[in-house]
């Protein structure tokens, strides 16, 4: 795998066909109805909360969260992800508070009508101290649910920081822009009174694609130190999370 698959964000040489697949996936002109929006969302919501386990990772591995707090890491990669931690954790909610995406997709839901129940047993099931899969079980979730789930923590647990950017950036701050652009214009039109979910994907249109994706792509970048095996397991990582993303769209369309 040559350094240019990783550097050159418009063509990632074989990665470029797995995206293409995902961004023109579907899904995003399947959801004709608001029955198919809530299941989209049902399905979805867990994206969203995975994402901040695979960000926690990546926060982990470029700075210090520990007590006692020693510095760790180059100063410019802890400002980029803190950064990014803060806008995740607690952006602003479009009301005048702040809230985390997911605590604002978790609205948006409510907003639409759409099923909270399995997304909260997940997590009462989580701050009882459960692990991840006994939790996934106990909310019953769908399978491709599961499956999306368990990639990304395995992930995020994998110790291999390239790995956990790789996920990070093309299975999430690259991709998300263009996949939530297919999708927004389409229900700003049919779904206007949706407004917590329009703020929702608005929001990461405009922070992914303007600051984040780039910004994401020069760590990885600088993570992988030119070195070819690093690049080959950072595209090799690229790969199968933008398939199990696409798996997961599959899962939507089928139920839908």
């Amino acid at each position: 795998m040559s350094k240019l698959v990783l550097e050159t964000p418009a063509g990632y040489g074989k990665l470029s066909s797995f995206r293409e697949e995902l961004v023109q996936h579907p899904v995003y002109k399947g959801l004709h109805c608001l029955d198919a929006v809530r299941t989209f969302m049902k399905y979805h919501v867990f994206a969203v909360w995975d994402f901040m386990s695979l960000l926690k990772a990546l926060q982990r591995a470029v700075t210090c969260v520990e007590v006692p707090w020693v510095p760790r890491g180059e100063p410019d990669v802890r400002r980029f992800v803190n950064e990014i931690v803060l806008a995740e954790e607690s952006d602003e909610d479009g009301r005048g508070g702040y809230l985390s995406h997911f605590e604002l997709y978790c609205q948006a839901m409510e907003e639409c009508g759409a099923d909270t129940r399995p997304v909260e047993t997940f997590l009462e099931a989580l701050r009882k101290g459960g692990d991840t899969r006994s939790a996934l079980r106990q909310a019953a979730v769908p399978e491709p649910v599961r499956q999306f789930v368990e990639h990304t923590l395995t992930i995020a647990c994998c110790g291999q920081t390239h790995r956990i950017a790789a996920s990070f950036f093309f299975g999430r701050e690259d991709v998300i822009p263009d996949m939530f652009r297919a999708l927004v214009e389409d229900l700003r039109q049919e779904f206007p009174q949706l407004r917590q979910l329009l703020y929702y994907l608005d929001r990461h249109i405009e922070v992914d694609g303007d600051d984040h994706g780039p910004r994401a792509h020069s760590l990885l970048t600088a993570l992988c130190h030119d070195d070819p095996v690093l690049l080959e397991e950072a595209a090799e990582t690229a790969r199968a999370s933008m398939q199990a993303r696409h798996a997961l769209w599959d899962g939507v369309m089928a139920e839908i």
